[in-house]
């Protein structure tokens, strides 16, 4: 998978402005507040349905314009491994938004999320390690997303009927009622949770093996999963069923895998707690660059890889182990911010880099680049 075009219009400081990424590394300099942040943000955007710095609403369309538009386009190999370019479009008011992909108008933004896969490292990324549990369901439901076809009816099965039992709890709705939609959030609720687990379980040695090559210094030992109940001792029929009182005087369902979670052991350390900012940002990093890495063993391609701000956010050592790494794999893609060229970068020698400046609202080729997404 890899980006050959990406538009912006609208979206954060710049009136319209693209750029047109090279195969392997592409550079995006520029000054602190340029906007480099957001080309990848748009990217972001794009693949997820959402920013990595929060809602649309917030800041993300320009200033007096009515919406952003995005507009990305794409080589992604077919079944046989023959390139195919695909084409997608999103226009995005904050409340509402209107999308194409491929030439078509699609109906749901999970359509455009499907189509183009994008793991993102940013400055806020250590909350998958030390944030809310959402952040970690989110990631895993991501993976799945992407490389399991049968985890989104159960998925969509169960937040519809989180939805409706909640309702019932807050109106004071029949037992009848509400043992009927028991019934639908148990089922659903049990099939979720056990694409979660053998997710994780499959997940888990990669996630080793890639912590120990970002760092001598962090030492995983294992991936536990939270199912969100004491899924060993009692189905979620009966979790539900025994917590009803408690559930009613809330007003919300207490338990099932809307509370699921997930934590990584470490040797020598108690928790996720102990950890040095430092380590939560390689344990966040090593547990992307392995989702990326199970993506493209299912797949059969890699995911785009897009870096923000790294040498901010890790020492040279580290950062030269990630490019290194990622380098090493075979069709990735990476994009990478920075307010000038990471030493770290330079040091791979022999890397082929597309370099790009963001100045005064505009995308363009860095100084001595003869031309858009021409080499360093």
């Amino acid at each position: 998978m890899r980006v050959t075009r990406l538009q912006l219009r609208d979206f954060r400081r710049f009136h319209e402005t693209g750029l047109e990424p090279g195969p392997g590394v592409n550079l995006i300099l520029g000054a602190n507040g340029a906007g480099k942040t957001s080309v990848l943000e748009a990217l972001h955007l794009m693949a997820y349905g959402r920013s990595f710095r929060g809602r649309v609403r917030d800041g993300l369309v320009r200033e007096s314009a009515a919406a952003l538009e995005v507009f990305v386009e794409w080589e992604q190999a077919d079944a046989v491994g023959v390139p195919q370019l695909r084409r997608a479009g999103l226009r995005h008011a904050g409340d509402t938004w209107t999308g194409r992909l491929d030439g078509r108008d699609v109906a749901q933004l999970g359509e455009l999320c499907a189509a183009l896969a994008v793991v993102t490292f940013d400055p806020g990324s250590h909350a998958l390690i030390s944030g809310a549990a959402d952040n970690r369901r989110r990631f895993m439901d991501w993976g799945l997303f992407h490389v399991e076809q049968d985890f989104l009816p159960p998925w969509r099965r169960y937040a519809r009927a989180l939805r409706q039992r909640n309702a019932l709890l807050k109106a004071g709705g029949s037992n009848a009622q509400l043992d009927a939609w028991d019934h639908e959030l148990a089922e659903s609720g049990e099939a979720l949770t056990s694409h979660r687990e053998a997710y994780l379980a499959e997940l888990e040695p990669q996630v080793l093996d890639t912590a120990a090559r970002l760092s001598g210094s962090l030492h995983l030992q294992g991936l536990e999963f939270q199912p969100g109940w004491r899924r060993h001792e009692v189905p979620l029929a009966d979790a539900l069923l025994l917590g009803r009182d408690r559930d009613r005087a809330m007003g919300y369902t207490g338990v099932g895998p809307h509370r699921a979670d997930w934590k990584l052991g470490y040797v020598g350390l108690p928790g996720r707690e102990a950890l040095s900012r430092g380590q939560t940002k390689l344990a966040a990093l090593a547990m992307l660059l392995a989702q990326a890495r199970d993506f493209a063993r299912r797949r059969g391609h890699w995911p785009v890889m897009a870096l923000d701000d790294l040498p901010s956010e890790l020492d040279r050592e580290h950062q030269q182990r990630v490019l290194r790494f990622l380098a090493d794999q075979p069709g990735v893609q990476l994009l990478v911010t920075a307010t000038e060229t990471p030493p770290a970068l330079e040091a791979l020698e022999g890397l082929p880099m597309f370099v790009f400046h963001v100045e005064h609202g505009a995308i363009g080729p860095s100084p001595g680049v003869p031309g858009p997404g021409g080499p360093a």
